[in-house]
Formats: structure tokens, C-alpha cells, sequence
């Protein structure tokens, strides 16, 4: 297990390279209407309802929708993505895992994304920038990165093996709330996998939206009996707040084994017979 810090850029960083033309800045956010109420010059913005997953049936943005995304926003295999968002980079993260799942390796995450661009005062623009569109052809798909719910009942009974990680909210985990106030995509059961420990997403961050420490991370992880000899699988409702955690032990801290079980709550919420804990 190795930590790679590298992976975050700072703001001072970005503000330096915001014309560097072997960079593009891409925001995701939660409020899809953020980006053009302003962003950073420069930077595309991306739709995770209609442009990351697919409108039709309940999967991921399909290899030849991305590859047209990729090219519409000028981006070659050896362009370096730097991803951002609202809402401590949530999906950012999520962008970055499907990124690295098809295949695209020059990625990082600004650290505090654009929660700590607004509050340091940094410049916004409505431009919207209309780069030169690429050819990008998709090579070989990581499927090791994504996990399904045959992979999760692997993990039942198996806590030696595998970590299961369910980010959600301690109300959600225990079914207290099947989920957060306001959302759309529900379950018609509360609780959790069996063996899944609850590690909510938000407890990786700083106040101001950077990630916490290495050391601090680590803690978080192996209080839980999350350690890198484990293949992990991290799950949400709909694995967005997943993919943030995914970013954090994969990416950050190097664990060798993570997946991200995008189907989460959703699905294994509405499995008929499926077994639950609360």
C-alpha cells in the first residue's frame, strides 16, 4: 500500500495551468445547473444524469457514448483531465472511476473542488470554451474496477477476504431512512449488506472540502477492519458517494483490491429474497 497525493491538484496549481493546452478542467456536478451559473475558465461541463449514465436503462454511460463525449470536449488519450465538482468533488469522483474504468489514465481531482474555489474568491466564468474536437477510440475496459451484485455475494459470510464499505449516512445504513430527503431513486427496503461496515464518505474530508490527511485516512479505514489485504467493495444508493470512497482507497491510499458497486441500494434494495441487516 503506497499513498499518492499526486493524484490531487491544488487551486494554486490550477490557477496556474488554467491555459495549459495539454490540460482540460471538466466540472461534474450534483446540481447539473452549476456550471452554467459559472465555473472555471475554461473548464467543460458534463451532465451525470444524461451524459455519464445511460437514460434508458440503469448502467453506465456505454463505451461509444463516452468516447464521443471525450472527443466533443477536445480531449486525446494524452490529455490530462483535471475533474471537479460541487459537493466535495461527489461527482467528480464518480466521473474519475469511469474515466479509469474505460481505460483513460492521465486523471486527477482538484482537491476541495469547487466548494473551496468559491469560498478562496477564485475567478468564475459563463463562458462556455469550444475546443477543437478529437477522435477518441476507448482500448481495453478495467472491468476489475467495477463490481457487481454477483461480486457482492462473494463477500457474504466472508469478512476474512473481502471489506465490504457502505459510505451512506448511519440513518440510511440502518434503515432508519431508506434515503436522503428529496431523492428520486428509492429501494423498497432499508438497512444494509450483511458484514457491510459503515464509513460515510463525508467522514474523508476537511471542512473546507479537501481530502483529510494520509495518516487520517488510514485510521478511518483500519478502525473499521478495512486493510489493504482485502479486496473491497464500497457501495452507496445509486454509487456516486461510493465512487468517492473508491477514489479514496484505491487512488489515495493505494489499497491494491477496490471496486466500486455501482448498482448499490437500488438494486440490492429491491432484490426479491436478498438478505439485509439493519
Amino acid at each position: 500500500m503506497a499513498d499518492n497525493r499526486e493524484i490531487l491538484v491544488s487551486q494554486d496549481w490550477a490557477k496556474q495551468n488554467l491555459n495549459n493546452d495539454d490540460i482540460r478542467f471538466v466540472e461534474v456536478d450534483v446540481d447539473t445547473t452549476s456550471y452554467n451559473n459559472g465555473h472555471i475558465p475554461g473548464a467543460v461541463g458534463w451532465n451525470w444524469k444524461s451524459q455519464l449514465q445511460d437514460t434508458l436503462t440503469r448502467n453506465v454511460a456505454s463505451k461509444e457514448a463516452i468516447e464521443k463525449l471525450l472527443g466533443d470536449s477536445g480531449i486525446n488519450k494524452d490529455t490530462s483531465i483535471i475533474l471537479y465538482g460541487d459537493n466535495n468533488n461527489w461527482f467528480a469522483a464518480w466521473a474519475y472511476w469511469l474515466l479509469k474504468y474505460y481505460g483513460h489514465e492521465n486523471l486527477r481531482i482538484l482537491d476541495g473542488g469547487r466548494k473551496k474555489w468559491d469560498a478562496d474568491g477564485n475567478e468564475l466564468t459563463t463562458e462556455v470554451p469550444n475546443p477543437k474536437k478529437e477522435n477518441y477510440i476507448i482500448g481495453d475496459i478495467r472491468k476489475e474496477l467495477r463490481a457487481f451484485r454477483s461480486d457482492v455475494e462473494q463477500t457474504l459470510g466472508n469478512d476474512y477476504a473481502f471489506g465490504l464499505v457502505d459510505v451512506r449516512s448511519p440513518d440510511e445504513f440502518t434503515g432508519k431512512i431508506i434515503a436522503p430527503p428529496g431523492v428520486k431513486e428509492l429501494s423498497q427496503r432499508g438497512g444494509h449488506i450483511p458484514g457491510a461496515k459503515n464509513i460515510p464518505w463525508a467522514s474523508t474530508v476537511n471542512e473546507d472540502g479537501t481530502f483529510k490527511s494520509t495518516e487520517e485516512l488510514k485510521k478511518i479505514y483500519a478502525d473499521h477492519d478495512i486493510t489493504p489485504d482485502k479486496a473491497i467493495i464500497a457501495y452507496c444508493r445509486i454509487g456516486e458517494r461510493s465512487a468517492h470512497s473508491w477514489f479514496v482507497l484505491k487512488e489515495l491510499l493505494g489499497f491494491e483490491n477496490v471496486s466500486n458497486y455501482d448498482g448499490s441500494w437500488t438494486e440490492w434494495g429491491n432484490l426479491i429474497n436478498a438478505p439485509i441487516e439493519r
